[in-house]
């Protein structure tokens, strides 16, 4: 049976599991593997590899680092003499161009972790917990110039547990998504892709999150709202709101049956509540600035000042 030959574009240890896919498939050619430079890291600032560029390194594959694959003129030159089947793309954070996108004989295929059309763009898996769904997945959809936008080929669920943190579901959807390709490559390899468009009425956006998203204003929200939004932004960029003036990192929280007024703060029993619009909230595990983690009773036993939350 003849091979599909395939390039894989991607960056981040996300993507490593479905290039792994490819690259042990008896029925791919990997011809190739396209990610991000070298960055500086860490305390040092010594430049490190991208995930991707290290897996590709280590099995020897042929590797392109470039912070803009339309310019690589030689490359797509060789890719097209080369009669490329399909590129694959997982969390790559470049744009392909017309060129790359009409150069492979099936097409570029990109993963995404929603069920498309809902959440286009960049932070699929934190929204989906943000808005407390029950169910994600992976979709593949044949690229378009438009954002998330092509013909659907593929579409797997996923169920969300109600206690999923953001970093849980990324590590199962990481995994999902392998599993995906798999299937895709089952599917090109017997001529079975269909292709579905998506529904533009039922489009929704999941955009690039900011470290200031995590900023809690309890006067504005309700209970559920910020225990999803804990939940969704665990490990990053988590939670916190102001504690006189200083920022507090809220690492646990439970609800209460201790009344407090939307936006209140007060120290009950050795307890830090909040009050929200629906009732309030125990802030059980948290990091005061310039302070180590502790428990609230621990940062209690230590405040000397009267409580205020700032908005």
């Amino acid at each position: 049976m003849k091979k599909l030959n395939v390039v894989f574009m991607g960056t981040p240890d996300f993507s490593v599991p479905a290039l792994e896919i490819l690259f042990q498939h008896p029925l791919v050619n990997l011809h190739s593997v396209v990610t991000m430079p070298d960055r500086k890291a860490g305390r040092g600032g010594k430049l490190a590899s991208p995930p991707v560029a290290e897996f590709a390194k280590q099995n020897k594959l042929k590797l392109i680092q470039t912070e803009n694959i339309n310019k690589e003129d030689d490359y797509l030159q060789e890719l097209e003499t080369s009669k490329i089947d399909c590129i694959v793309v997982l969390a790559f954070a470049q744009f392909l161009g017309s060129k790359v996108l009409n150069l492979p004989a099936h097409g570029c295929f990109n993963i995404h972790t929603s069920l498309l059309p809902k959440y286009r763009g960049a932070a699929p898996i934190q929204y989906a917990l943000l808005n407390d769904d029950e169910i994600t997945g992976v979709s593949i959809q044949k690229m378009v110039k438009k954002m998330d936008a092509g013909d659907l080929v593929l579409s797997d669920k996923v169920t969300i547990s109600p206690t999923e943190t953001g970093g849980q579901l990324f590590t199962r959807l990481k995994f999902q998504a392998a599993l995906s390709l798999n299937r895709f490559v089952t599917m090109v390899l017997s001529n079975d892709l269909t292709f579905t468009k998506q529904d533009e009425s039922l489009v929704s956006f999941a955009p690039t999150l900011q470290r200031e998203d995590g900023h809690i204003k309890f006067k504005q929200s309700t209970r559920a709202q910020i225990i999803n939004k804990k939940r969704a932004f665990t490990p990053w960029p988590g939670i916190y709101c102001s504690l006189n003036k200083k920022r507090l990192k809220i690492l646990e929280l439970d609800k209460s049956e201790v009344s407090a007024g939307p936006g209140e703060i007060k120290f009950h029993k050795n307890n830090i509540i909040v009050g929200c619009q629906d009732g309030s909230l125990r802030l059980s595990y948290i990091q005061l600035e310039g302070k180590k983690a502790c428990s609230d009773s621990d940062l209690i036993n230590g405040f000397k000042e009267e409580p205020s939350l700032g908005e």
